[in-house]
């Protein structure tokens, strides 16, 4: 499947650009996206080996929905906000939060984040959240992106000789294969809702 980069993502068929009011709409768009993936963040949901946050989710289904542009944005204002001492991330607290935060054993994941909001935009542009094949498929491809510097950066920080996989990536499988389920079927289903509305 070819990125061509021509099709509207989700955000562009709800809420079509026009010239006047442009900057107003993305402004808008950034900052419910912002309060969105604050709100997803601190969601714990109870679960074995580890409680699933949803963060991830929504970041990718964001970086889907916005596309490359306006995805990188959003997820550059919420990661500033969160480097200004804000309580946006899911582990973090009042007294565990700002850049020494976000350069602890998160930092990698972060910047998993902005690789992985450009890539589902660039996927959402060639037209593969329009199927829950296709947005499955870019689900998986965006938590493999999060997890290359996610498990790189726990190399960094404590040595690679300790057991990176089993602290930074086996335990998470399972609620990001059941975050993925749930995207591939969200994201299709708003595009089709969408589609309806107009008839």
């Amino acid at each position: 499947m070819a990125l061509a980069m021509t099709d509207k993502v989700l955000a562009d068929a709800v809420w079509p650009e026009a010239a006047r009011g442009r900057l107003l709409r993305q402004a808008a768009l950034v900052v419910a996206g912002v309060v969105f993936m604050i709100a997803m963040a601190k969601i714990r949901v109870p679960m074995w080996p580890v409680p699933i946050t949803m963060g991830t989710f929504a970041v990718l289904t964001l970086g889907a929905a916005y596309g490359p542009r306006l995805g990188l944005v959003t997820i550059l204002g919420y990661l500033l906000i969160g480097a200004l001492g804000f309580d946006v991330f899911a582990s973090s607290a009042a007294d565990n939060a700002g850049l020494s935060y976000m350069l602890g054993g998160t930092g990698g994941y972060l910047v998993g984040y902005v690789l992985a909001v450009a890539a589902l935009g660039m996927a959402a542009r060639a037209g593969w959240d329009r199927s829950v094949g296709g947005m499955a498929a870019a689900m998986l491809l965006g938590n493999a992106i999060i997890y290359v510097p996610g498990v790189a950066w726990l190399g960094v920080l404590y040595g690679w000789d300790q057991p990176l996989l089993q602290w930074g990536l086996f335990p998470f499988l399972i609620g990001d294969a059941l975050k993925l389920g749930l995207a591939a079927l969200l994201v299709p289903a708003l595009w089709k809702l969408v589609a309806k509305a107009r008839g």
